[in-house]
C-alpha cells in the first residue's frame, strides 16, 4: 500500500512539473523573447568584432558577402585610416595584418574570391 502511494505522488509531481514547464514556455513565447535566438545582422557583427579588435574608433569601410555566413571587406582602426582586409565569421574575425597571413590568404581565396582592392584612404580635412 505504501508503494502505491509513493508512485502516485511521483506521477503527480511529474505531471505538475510538465504543466509548469508548459506554462513557462507559453509565457516566454507570449512575451516576445524570440530575439534571444535571432542571428545578429552581418553589419552589426562586423562592426562589433572590429571594435573589439581595433578599439572603439574602428570603422567598417566595405562589406562583401562571401560563402555562407562568411563576409569579407575592409576596416580601419580610425576614421579615414588605412584599410585592412578582414574575414568575419560568426565567431571569428581575421585581419590581413594578423600573424596567420597564409591562413588569411587561403580563406580569402576560398570564401571571398571576388574581394575588390581596398578603398582609397579618405583625406581628413
Amino acid at each position: 500500500m505504501g508503494r502505491h502511494r509513493s508512485t502516485t505522488r511521483l506521477i503527480a509531481a511529474l505531471g505538475l512539473a510538465v504543466l509548469l514547464l508548459g506554462a513557462v514556455a507559453v509565457w516566454i513565447t507570449s512575451r516576445g523573447l524570440h530575439p534571444i535566438w535571432r542571428e545578429e545582422p552581418v553589419s552589426e557583427r562586423v562592426l562589433r568584432q572590429a571594435k573589439e579588435r581595433l578599439g572603439p574608433g574602428a570603422e567598417v569601410q566595405l562589406i562583401e558577402q562571401g560563402r555562407g555566413s562568411v563576409v569579407c571587406g575592409y576596416v580601419a582602426a580610425t576614421w579615414g585610416g588605412p584599410a585592412m582586409a578582414f574575414i568575419s565569421r560568426p565567431y571569428r574575425f581575421l585581419l590581413s595584418e594578423d600573424p596567420l597571413s597564409a591562413e588569411f590568404r587561403t580563406m580569402v581565396a576560398a570564401d571571398c574570391p571576388t574581394l575588390p582592392r581596398p578603398p582609397a584612404a579618405i583625406a581628413v580635412p
